[in-house]
């Protein structure tokens, strides 16, 4: 066989080059190279059997033209899991990492407490819940939910409980197909760290609404004390080979109602308890009997963030990362629940008494109640005024604003108008919460 050494072999422009003809075989010898200027067309490029394949080097770019596809007829690696784009556009989950406390920083008796979040303690001890800044480090998280044991209970009633909840519209959960067989797994993950170890519960229902109520604990342990740890727990609608979740009744409410809540339980009495990871009709289910008893020491503290519910079900390598959103969005979600007016108007009625109005900064849930978080300073064009303790009545209110009459002034001018001043610090407070 003669050699031919060449340097570029050149078709007329525009034209096709052939290498070789039908039947020939083309060899690239070893140690050579086989580089590519322009275009290659080929209907299959094959490695050796159970080798991989390198398509370009780092830095390339492979473009798809418009109208091609890449089809996927095997396993796809590195691309991202289709599971992994989420139905929902924001997170399900509300101040999931608890960055909103527009009550305050520190609650120590019953109720909501940082956005979203309401504590329920029913025992002879007592908590003080916090937003502090002890967070895992690394993830993006600067604030979390703390709970302190300031009054012990050694030993839990029948009847007595601690623990906290989020509730969830029933429009907003649609997506789970809750009451049909094509009902959604779900997993919630979320930062936990208890200066006492031991075995804790989730607890989920699936609020009635008309229907049945549905309730399920599901166990999850805290190893080691004192230390940031990520918990994933998954949720089936079927758990304990149940058909609860996919009949008729276990349809989510689709309005603005509660159709949903989690709870993360610290102690728990016997009334409570129930079977773990299995799905039961009924109420009051907070956890197994494995719960351990948060309350039994001073010394003890809980702290939570990071917490994400993601529809599908993920192991900690496959679960997507937690939805961060801004300042701004996260406030405005909790507002719908609960928001604070510092600027409202409205004319004196009297002395001691005038009306005001006031229109809300987002739309809320529905209607809601009115407290105000303190004194109120006002202006009646004469003087500046202050009440000698906050009340506000509530007179009329839709979703969208308020009316209503504010007390417990002196010396107001009858029929000047009365308006807020931006000195206030303290400020009409809206509910609609769950």
């Amino acid at each position: 066989m003669s050699l031919l050494n060449v340097d570029k072999v050149d078709p007329s422009t525009g034209t096709a080059l052939e290498l070789g003809t039908s039947g020939d075989t083309i060899t690239v010898p070893t140690g050579a190279g086989l580089t590519v200027v322009d275009e290659v067309k080929t209907n299959k490029i094959s490695p050796a059997t159970g080798t991989a394949f390198t398509l370009g080097d780092s830095g390339d770019t492979f473009t798809v033209p418009s109208g091609a596809t890449i089809a996927n007829s095997g396993t796809a690696t590195g691309f991202g899991d289709a599971t992994n784009f989420r139905p929902n556009v924001d997170p399900l989950i509300i101040n999931g990492d608890m960055e909103l406390s527009q009550r305050g920083a520190s609650f120590a008796s019953n109720g909501y407490t940082l956005d979203r979040w309401i504590m329920d303690e029913n025992s002879d001890g007592a908590v003080t819940v916090t937003q502090d800044t002890d967070v895992p480090s690394g993830y993006g998280f600067a604030k979390s939910l703390k709970v302190d044991v300031t009054t012990a209970d050694a030993s839990i009633a029948a009847n007595q409980s601690c623990g906290f909840t989020q509730f969830f519209e029933g429009q907003n959960l649609q997506l789970l197909k809750y009451g049909t067989s094509n009902a959604e797994n779900l997993t919630l993950s979320f930062w936990v760290k208890s200066v006492k170890t031991g075995t804790y519960c989730i607890r989920f229902v699936k609020e009635a609404g008309g229907l049945t109520r549905y309730e399920t604990p599901i166990e999850y342990t805290i190893s080691s004390a004192s230390t940031w740890e990520k918990k994933v727990i998954n949720l089936s609608p079927t758990a304990g080979s149940t058909s609860l979740i996919t009949g008729a009744a276990g349809v989510i409410v689709n309005s603005n109602a509660s159709g949903f809540r989690i709870m993360f339980t610290l102690a728990a009495g016997t009334d409570y308890h129930s079977t773990n990871n299995t799905w039961v009709a009924g109420s009051n289910k907070f956890a197994t009997s494995n719960q351990v008893n948060f309350l039994d020491s001073t010394s003890n503290n809980f702290w939570l963030t990071g917490v994400q519910l993601e529809v599908g079900e993920y192991t900690s390598a496959t679960l997507p990362p937690f939805q961060h959103e801004s300042y701004g969005d996260n406030l405005a979600r909790c507002q719908r629940y609960y928001q604070l007016v510092q600027n409202w108007s409205g004319g004196v009625v009297n002395a001691s008494t005038a009306y005001v109005n006031a229109q809300f900064w987002c739309t809320m849930r529905t209607t809601p109640s009115v407290t105000t978080t303190g004194a109120l300073n006002g202006n009646d064009i004469t003087d500046n005024r202050n009440q000698s303790s906050g009340q506000v009545t509530l007179h009329g209110a839709n979703e969208n604003g308020f009316w209503g009459g504010v007390g417990n002034w002196s010396s107001l001018t009858t029929n000047n108008p009365f308006n807020s001043r931006f000195q206030n610090t303290n400020k009409l407070a809206f509910s609609s919460e769950l």
